[in-house]
Parts: structure tokens; C-alpha cells; sequence
């Protein structure tokens, strides 16, 4: 192998001298453990020369947050055009839906056995295709063809993305990635604690004497006066503010994920003890009036306008919140609102742990039948460059053709898209805009950042008041490195495909939950209905789900 690669790199230097095109933008300087933009360029030529183009077909979303340039569209595009030029893959599209169908035509295309060499599917998909021998082993083609860059890209997190697509030792999926260390926040109204001269949450029971305060002495003056939002699908993964997963891990309590029970197995957090001191904990909220009695009812934006209109000063939420926030914070062009991010308190002494998700639901997976799956390789390397370190001509991938920010999207273009698994945006960020100080900014999302809180801190533009909420010295981002350093935050320790009891059976469970966690919220049943609630999840299938959990589990500690 040693010899055939001498060959190889012998091959391409002579390829080099001889094509002009080889020298274009200087290669990589022969540093391979140094990535960069060109690097990534520089690939086809090692893989044949780029005259040999080489064509992968897929499946494409049309979003509606995706506008073409003129003359433009999935056929033919700027994007395409870059991939083809830099890289040599040609992509084409085996179909092309709406987002809203997107899903469910996918559906089809398996069932029917017609996939293009790569698509995205779900983690069931995955397992299903897998099972149906429908999709390649990617494990030699990766090791083969992926830099070191994407290698370390898609290894941030110790791994368990990479694991999570992986099957009796076989990588079957590239993991469509994102950062899982999202750590929820509690907001606070901080004109209102001033005002009413009350300290900063420090624990559940100062977020409780807040929460009365703000519903007894109505600060915002409304007449209708509430201690927290809360909205319809408080325990929903896609609620990111008026949920209420961070106020259950206040109490140690978590939602639907799988948690060691002491004795080297797993046990599912909906049914454990501290959900029900969680519980008795807003019930008594409900029947003090620190709950909208309505909230039932109200979806996320319905119940944060009790947030823009003063009768509300509190609210959990995901570090991008105060985008929402800003529609009360903001009018006509000045602050009216001031908000503080502060951690999730505790019940106890105890630092609450966070709850946190894989930071992966969606894989790309290669068709069997593909000819070329060191295509997709290629795709997975050059998308990873230009997303995280452009040369300035590479940002036609964001762009298109004129490289210039005008609201198209067109980095919705790029067929196979992976996010950074883990950032330093809060030792950077927060010390960078205190101190006015860009030249310790690494990455293209600091220095959009920085730009954006700047026009608020220099500029006084309060549009991008919010930035300064999640990136200034007391924003989000600042609270982050002392959770990760201190490992206050626990992810699910179940990591497989959904087993076939929890296919069966967890949208019932799930949904009797939100049911008996509604009626003891909101004063319609006691508190000890969880205990039944808990009887009764076991019969209707958490038992089987907890033993195929647990299978698993023993061959994946």
C-alpha cells in the first residue's frame, strides 16, 4: 500500500509540472496536516486529474428561504458550478420537492428501491436500509477519501456521532452534524429585578420568589401579571423557548432520554421520582396564577406576546431566545426591555446538569449501486472547507456567483451539509466584544457575530440588540465554558436506532405522558397520578423498550 501511494504522489508531481491547472492557487505546500481551502481543491487532481469529472446524483428540498439568481435553478446553478470546477463532481438531482414533502417522498424512494447514489434519511432509515443491504459500507471509502480536516471535524465530540452511523464495526452514514452542547438559559427581566430590588436566581427557590414578585407587584403594569411562560409543547425538543425541559432539570429531572440506573443499566428519566417533585413544583405555580391558565393552548408565539407586552418576565429558553425575544425588547428603535441570561438554578446543592441531545437525527447514506461514493467524500471535504475557513472566491457557496450577502440562502444549495460539533464561541466571542478587540476571532461565525454585536455596542443600531444578549460579556455564550468544564450537562446514553418496541409503542407513550403531565400541571389530578402514570407506562410497552435498551446497551458500553 506504502509503495502504491509513493507511485501515486510521484505521478501527481509530475502532473503538477506538466498542467498548469495543478499550480492554481498554489496547492496545499505539500503540508497535508495543514488543512485549508486549497487543499480541499487540490483533491481531484490526486484522484485522477481535474479533467475527470466525475457525476453523483441525489435528492434535493426546494425551501422556500432559498431564492435562485436569475437564470438559476437545481438544474444549473452557481453552486454546482463550483463543485464541478473545484472539486470535479458534477451533481444532479434524481428529483426535486417542496421541504413539506420532502420527507415523505423519501419515504417513497426507498419503498420503491429507486435511490440516487446519496441522500438524507432518518436514524430508522439508516437502520432499515442497513438492514436491507440498500446502502454501501463507507468505512473503506471514507478512510480513503476524506481529509484529515473532515476527519477531525466530524471527531469533535469524542466520537459518538461517528458511532451513532455505525453498525456491527461499520460506518453506514455520514452523520449530518450539529454542536449537542446547546445548553438552555433562564431569562430574566433585569430592569424588573432592579425595580423590585431582588436578587439574580441563584436557585429554584429564587426563581420562585421572583416569579411571585413579578405576578404580585405586575411591574409591567399590564393588570394581567405572570411568573414564567410557558407554551403548548413545554417538554417538545423543538420547543427552544417557553419549554419547560430546563425547569425539570432544575428539580435533576430530564426529559425522554435514557439515564444509568446505578447498577449498570439504563432507565428511561420520564418515569423517575424527581419528575414528580418537578411536577408538584409547577402544579403549586399553576395554582398560584404564576402560569398563564392558557397555556394549553398556545403555541410559542402566542405565549411569548404575554412576553412582549410586560405581563410576563421570565422564560427558559435555547441560546438563540433573544431573537425572540427582541419583538418586545426593541420598538421603535429603542430598548425597552432589559434582559438578563442567566444559568438553570437548582433545587438543591447540587449543580444541575443540562439536558442535552446526540447533536445528531439525520445521516447521508450511499446507495449501494453508486459508482463513484468517493463523489460524496468529496462533497462531505469541500463543504467543510469552505463553510468553516472560504477563500474569498470559494464564498460563491454561500452567495453564488457574485459572492455577495443579498438574502438568496444559496448555501441551500450544497447537497451534503455538516455542522460543527463543538465551538469556543464563549471563551472567544464575550472577551472579544468586551474588549472591542477582532484579532482574537478565529472563525467565520465570530466575526459575524462580533460584526453584528458591534453595530449595537458602536453603532447604537438596537436591531442587533439581541446579538449582544447571546454573545456579549453576560450573554449566552459567556455561561458555557464554566458547564463544560465543570461536565454540567448529561446526554442520552442510548444512542442506537429506535428499537422495534420503541417504534411500536413511544408515540403512545409519549403522548399518554403529555396528557397526565397536563392534568397534574394545571390542578385537574393529583400529583400522585405520575405514580400511575408510571404503572401504566410500563404495561403499554416501557418495559419491552427498557429490556431492547438495555440489550443494547450491553454491547455498547
Amino acid at each position: 500500500m506504502k509503495k502504491k501511494q509513493k507511485v501515486l504522489m510521484i505521478v501527481a508531481m509530475i502532473l503538477c509540472l506538466t498542467i498548469t491547472a495543478c499550480g492554481k492557487g498554489g496547492g496545499n505546500n505539500g503540508n497535508d496536516a495543514s488543512p485549508s481551502p486549497s487543499a480541499s481543491a487540490s483533491a481531484p487532481a490526486e484522484q485522477g486529474g481535474q479533467n475527470e469529472v466525475i457525476e453523483v446524483s441525489t435528492v434535493s428540498p426546494s425551501d422556500q428561504y432559498l431564492k435562485f439568481d436569475e437564470g438559476e435553478s437545481f438544474e444549473k446553478n452557481a453552486v454546482y458550478d463550483a463543485y464541478e470546477k473545484d472539486i470535479g463532481v458534477k451533481i444532479t438531482n434524481k428529483w426535486v420537492a417542496d421541504v413539506s414533502q420532502f420527507k415523505e417522498k423519501v419515504k417513497i424512494t426507498i419503498a420503491s428501491n429507486d435511490l440516487p447514489d446519496f441522500l438524507l434519511v432518518n436514524a430508522t432509515q439508516l437502520k432499515e436500509l442497513t438492514e436491507a443491504d440498500m446502502i454501501m459500507d463507507l468505512t473503506e471509502v471514507y478512510d480513503q477519501h476524506a481529509t484529515e480536516e473532515t476527519k477531525k471535524f466530524l471527531t469533535m465530540d469524542g466520537g459518538m456521532q461517528m458511532k451513532t452511523a455505525t453498525f456491527d464495526g461499520k460506518l453506514m452514514g455520514i452523520p449530518s452534524s450539529y454542536n449537542p452542547f446547546q445548553f438552555q438559559t433562564l431569562f430574566v427581566r433585569t430592569d424588573w429585578l432592579k425595580e423590585l430590588n431582588l436578587p439574580e436566581p441563584k436557585t429554584m427557590a429564587d426563581m420562585m420568589t421572583i416569579a411571585e414578585a413579578f405576578k404580585a407587584k405586575d411591574p409591567g403594569g399590564t393588570g394581567t401579571p405572570y411568573g414564567l411562560a410557558v407554551s403548548k409543547n413545554p417538554f417538545n425538543i423543538e420547543t427552544g423557548v417557553t419549554g419547560l425541559r430546563a425547569f425539570l432539570n432544575g428539580y435533576h429531572a430530564y426529559e425522554n432520554i435514557w439515564i444509568e440506573d446505578g447498577n449498570g443499566g439504563l432507565v428511561n428519566s420520564d418515569i423517575q421520582p424527581q419528575v414528580k417533585e418537578a411536577l408538584a413544583a409547577l402544579q403549586d405555580m399553576f395554582k398560584k396564577g404564576l402560569i398563564d391558565p392558557e397555556f394549553a393552548v398556545k403555541d410559542t408565539e402566542k405565549a411569548a406576546e404575554l412576553i412582549y407586552d410586560n405581563s410576563i418576565g421570565m422564560v427558559f429558553g435555547a441560546s438563540w431566545t433573544p431573537a425572540q425575544l427582541v419583538k418586545g425588547a426593541v420598538k421603535d428603535g429603542k430598548v425597552v426591555q432589559e434582559w438578563g441570561a442567566f444559568p438553570i438554578p437548582s433545587v438543591d446543592s447540587n449543580p444541575t446538569l443540562g439536558q442535552i441531545g446526540l447533536g445528531v437525527d439525520e445521516y447521508y447514506v450511499i446507495s449501494k449501486k453508486a459508482k463513484h461514493p468517493e463523489g460524496v467524500i468529496r462533497l462531505l471535504n469541500q463543504w467543510i472547507a469552505v463553510d468553516n475557513h472560504p477563500t474569498d472566491e470559494q464564498k460563491v457557496y454561500e452567495f453564488g456567483k457574485d459572492r455577495v450577502e443579498k438574502g438568496n440562502n444559496y448555501w441551500l444549495l450544497s447537497p451534503l451539509r455538516v455542522g460543527k460539533q463543538k465551538d469556543n464561541n464563549g471563551e472567544i466571542l464575550p472577551k472579544a466584544i468586551e474588549n472591542k478587540d477582532p484579532s482574537i476571532l478565529e472563525t467565520k461565525d465570530h466575526k459575524t457575530r462580533y460584526e453584528r454585536a458591534m453595530k449595537y455596542v458602536e453603532d447604537g443600531d438596537t436591531s442587533m440588540w439581541w446579538e449582544y444578549l447571546i454573545s456579549g460579556p453576560k450573554g449566552v455564550y459567556s455561561l458555557v465554558p464554566e458547564i463544560q468544564k465543570n461536565n454540567q450537562f448529561l446526554q442520552n446514553k442510548f444512542y442506537g436506532a429506535p428499537t422495534p418496541a420503541m417504534a411500536d409503542r413511544q408515540e403512545i407513550l409519549i403522548k399518554k405522558r403529555d396528557e397526565v403531565f397536563f392534568k397534574i400541571i394545571m390542578n385537574q389530578v393529583s400529583i400522585d397520578e405520575f405514580d400511575k402514570f408510571v404503572a401504566e407506562w410500563k404495561k403499554l410497552g416501557g418495559d419491552e423498550i427498557t429490556k431492547e435498551v438495555n440489550e443494547w446497551y450491553a454491547t455498547h458500553k
